[in-house]
């Protein structure tokens, strides 16, 4: 067994994408059931990292995203559509991010612009 330098392995404490928790520890954390975090697999919402023995894993940052479509399913809408729903809100960010970040490139007089 190799041991890992101690910063090494506290960095991965810090790390919204390392894939800690296992499906029941990760259900239990968003208030689901493992069924739960199947189904929004299968609506390739999340994909939940395998470990060696084939185990679904699940970071920090998979477990906020299948929270959010919880937090949708719980109020009424279907698993499929609140996946969706949760992509489409994610794009949207998105969007809004670059479009304000062209807004300011463009507009910034001091930028040089072409070549």
């Amino acid at each position: 067994m190799t041991r890992e330098t101690p910063s090494r392995a506290t960095d991965r404490f810090d790390d919204d994408d390392y894939p800690a928790y296992t499906m029941g520890r990760a259900a239990e954390m968003i208030g689901s059931t493992p069924a739960f975090l199947r189904a929004v697999g299968e609506a390739r919402l999340i994909v939940p990292l395998r470990s060696e023995g084939g185990h679904r894993r699940y970071s920090r940052y998979q477990l906020r995203i299948a929270a959010r479509a919880r937090e949708l399913v719980d109020q009424g809408t279907p698993i499929e559509a609140a996946c969706r729903i949760v992509i489409l809100e994610d794009q949207l960010e998105e969007a809004q991010r670059l479009n304000e970040e062209l807004r300011r490139t463009t507009s910034d007089p001091s930028r040089p612009t072409g070549p």
